[in-house]
């Protein structure tokens, strides 16, 4: 799907690593959550609440999950999950656009 129909958008941008990466927050009629972002070359460590998808739509970068030693590498049309009340890292290898769904 390269459109989300019904949604409201939350104007005030969440802006993180001094600004290397940001994101808008989308509220679907059923309830459920989203953000849309852009992640510039770096390394950044994320703490979730929810259970998070995190698909990459354009770019590159590398993960290393909850509980692993080891990165994989993600890329354009690829997806990863983590777990609610974990932390993971990501290194950024060029700009990269992804969207990030909650499930609570």
């Amino acid at each position: 799907m390269s459109t989300f129909n019904n949604v409201t958008v939350t104007k005030k941008a969440n802006i993180y690593f001094d600004g290397k990466v940001s994101s808008r927050s989308l509220e679907f009629a059923d309830g459920s959550k989203k953000t849309l972002g852009v992640m510039l070359p770096g390394e950044y460590t994320f703490n979730t609440v929810d259970k998070e998808l995190m698909e990459i739509i354009d770019g590159e970068l590398s993960v290393q999950l909850p509980g692993s030693e080891s990165w994989q590498a993600v890329k354009a049309g690829e997806s990863f999950d983590v777990a609610a009340n974990a932390q993971f890292t990501v290194k950024v290898v060029t700009p990269t656009d992804y969207i990030c769904s909650f499930f609570s």
